[in-house]
């Protein structure tokens, strides 16, 4: 099927791959980070399915009442192997960014992982793993063997401007009002329903929170579905490329600070899957560019569309709570995911505290083919600012 031409500006030269420095990242490969859709691989409305079949569409009830289906409790002999791994590539030195299936060695674990990358690519996108002795081994063996069961499914991939390939979400007292600056992972605001800059996101809890923090998933697959019964004029607005997504200041040089684009997607490949990419708190940040005329504002329709986008999710979702040694990993590519407002111990108790990853599954190693410039690099998505260094930090910064 041949894509639709939209009406559009021509995709800028992108130029994350060219006259950067290989030593300053371990493998030699830099994030490749934000960047616009290629506009002419875009398909109209008309190109998309009407329903989609298979087993990214998943509900709630599926799993709601069945753990067994979608949780994995880590064995005893699992953890003693995660733990030798670990133990033996922090006796060798290296650097936590460097750690790769090649010195994190797993011969039991890794058909499992290879299993679980499988149907987090292509099947219902999520997995709760259990009993990851956080308490027992502190946080720099934790993020050393958490890092390590991440090299099994992606790529490491820059999550922030400052090159952090370990993520860390903790409210560090930022103002969540200031949605034009501050990302809400830094606070205890409400993460609405959103995907991630990568193909997977993993969250190990290392700490809850006095209540709240509460995690919600939904099958984006099975929201669009239902939007195609109820609401398709939502589904078509949705799949036109006419979102502003804000860049807070995340760029690089010459880069613009935002982003148009759409939030449905086709894959490239002939019967493409329907790939979404949304996050409300980055379409509604943009007032500092709308009210000078660089970009226009969000219409009636788009403000609807994203009310009535929330709200099927919330409706449809699947909800669950992570305690601490739960690791929970999920696909941007089919799965949204959304957070509860949340309150925090009072000190000296320590404060709710999730290790993030962001993974990168290029196409040459089973990913999905998106329509963008950097589809089969190894390390497409994230966030990468000109050439700043990867870092692995212990501990939010």
């Amino acid at each position: 099927m041949a894509p639709g031409l939209i009406e559009s500006d021509p995709s800028p030269a992108y130029q994350w791959h060219k006259g950067y420095s290989k030593s300053a990242f371990p493998d030699g490969i830099k994030t490749s980070g934000q960047h616009p859709p290629v506009y002419e691989l875009l398909h109209p409305y008309s190109d998309f399915p009407k329903n989609i079949n298979g087993p990214t569409v998943w509900k709630a009830e599926d799993f709601v009442n069945h753990p067994e289906r979608w949780t994995h409790p880590f064995t005893a002999a699992e953890i003693e192997e995660l733990s030798g791994a670990t133990d033996r590539f922090l006796e060798s030195g290296t650097p936590l960014t460097g750690i790769s299936k090649h010195n994190f060695k797993l011969p039991n674990l890794a058909n499992f992982l290879d299993g679980l990358r499988s149907d987090l690519i292509d099947g219902k996108g999520f997995i709760l793993f259990k009993n990851f002795p956080v308490e027992e081994w502190g946080n720099h063996k934790c993020a050393v063997a958490y890092m390590g069961l991440g090299t099994y499914l992606g790529h490491f991939v820059s999550q922030n401007g400052r090159g952090h390939v370990l993520g860390h979400v903790k409210d560090l007292g930022d103002d969540s009002k200031q949605i034009d600056k501050v990302r809400i992972y830094r606070t205890n605001a409400r993460q609405y329903f959103h995907a991630d800059d990568s193909d997977i996101v993993g969250l190990l809890c290392i700490a809850r929170a006095l209540e709240g923090g509460e995690s919600d998933i939904v099958s984006s697959h099975h929201v669009y579905n239902v939007l195609q019964a109820e609401r398709p004029d939502v589904v078509k607005l949705l799949t036109e490329p006419i979102w502003y997504f804000d860049r807070k200041g995340e760029i690089s040089n010459g880069q613009e600070e935002y982003i148009r684009t759409s939030v449905f997607y086709l894959e490239t490949a002939e019967n493409g899957r329907v790939y979404t990419k949304w996050d409300p708190y980055y379409i509604r940040s943009l007032s500092r560019f709308s009210t000078t005329g660089q970009i226009p504002p969000l219409s009636p329709a788009q403000e609807e569309a994203s009310q009535v986008l929330e709200a099927t999710c919330n409706r449809l979702s699947l909800h669950m709570v992570l305690q601490v040694g739960d690791i929970q990993f999920l696909s941007n590519e089919h799965v949204l995911h959304a957070r509860t407002e949340y309150t925090d111990h009072a000190p000296p108790a320590p404060r709710r505290h999730l290790m993030r990853l962001w993974l990168a599954t290029p196409e040459d190693e089973g990913g999905w083919k998106l329509p963008f410039k950097d589809s089969n690099e190894k390390k497409r998505g994230g966030i990468q600012v000109n050439d700043t260094r990867p870092v692995a930090p212990l501990d939010a910064e």
